[in-house]
């Protein structure tokens, strides 16, 4: 079964500070995760074609991952970032696109997990910087807390031309064990045709170390159900995965998750619908 992994990252320290790696949990990232890292990883796990993440928000990085992914043949997309609360954001946007390697622009995204304004979304100035982004025809791919799924779905209601890619099934309380009011507020979400989400990012939403596929099967078994098949996609989270997983352990409960649907099913949650939202 052809693999496309709609979310993973890289970085080189040497370029670029990721100042986010901080305290010692998060020590084992702060070195280099480079392509031929990635590459490394993919090839023996049978990922045809992937999409890499921006990190952190500022402006050159995006340039870097488009002007990366344009000479690679794995890259297949690039999710950057721009300042969504810009007066000129729709002139950013047409200066990425003329960037090296702009063809393999498919979406952006920002930091919303980290804005103390659980309404940040839906500021008048972020909802205009979302139009935007649906004019220029790209994605956005939503990277919140649990509880922001609320202003998530006012969001996409409010955007109704652009697509909203939920990473990481919004970082639903795995390691606490319960899964309301995360549930019925993903519920919310989906329930949205401009909704889409990724089944990423899982194993470090639960307690790395003692973690088994028994305890994302919940979270799982929600989205699976909210969104359907068509309606997610596979993302390992590498290298942050590797925090709680190697990249194959990810896979394999990835596979395991999704092993109850038809071929069709798991071809689109591996593939098709990575292909088909971010036009790869």
């Amino acid at each position: 079964m052809r693999i496309v992994d709609a979310h993973h990252h890289l970085w080189d320290l040497g370029a670029r500070d990721q100042g986010w790696i901080t305290g010692p949990a998060l020590a084992p990232l702060r070195r280099d995760f480079l392509l031929s890292d990635y590459h490394s990883v993919a090839d023996v796990n049978g990922v045809a074609a992937s999409v890499v993440v921006q990190t952190v928000t500022v402006p050159g990085e995006t340039p870097e991952l488009l002007e990366l992914a344009g000479a690679s043949d794995l890259l297949a997309g690039v999710v950057g970032w721009t300042d969504l609360t810009a007066p000129d954001i729709a002139d950013r946007i047409a200066a990425l696109k003329e960037q090296p390697g702009c063809g393999k622009l498919v979406g952006l995204r920002h930091q919303v997990q980290s804005e103390p304004d659980p309404d940040w979304l839906t500021r008048p100035d972020v909802l205009r910087g979302l139009g935007a982004i649906a004019r220029a025809g790209l994605v956005y791919d939503l990277v919140i807390r649990a509880g922001q799924l609320g202003a998530s779905a006012r969001a996409a209601a409010a955007v109704p031309d652009l697509v909203f890619v939920l990473d990481h099934l919004g970082k639903p309380p795995i390691a606490a064990g319960h899964t309301e009011p995360w549930a019925q507020d993903l519920r919310g979400l989906a329930a949205l045709p401009n909704t889409v989400a990724k089944l990423s990012g899982l194993v470090t939403e639960a307690d790395w170390r003692r973690w088994k596929v028994a305890d994302l099967r919940p979270y799982a078994e929600v989205a699976l159900d909210a969104f359907g098949p068509a309606r997610m996609m596979f993302g390992s989270d590498w290298p942050v995965c590797t925090l709680a997983a190697s990249y194959p352990d990810v896979l394999a409960a990835a596979r395991d998750l999704t092993a109850g649907l038809s071929s069709a099913e798991r071809e689109a949650v591996f593939a098709g619908t990575a292909t088909s939202v971010y036009g790869l």
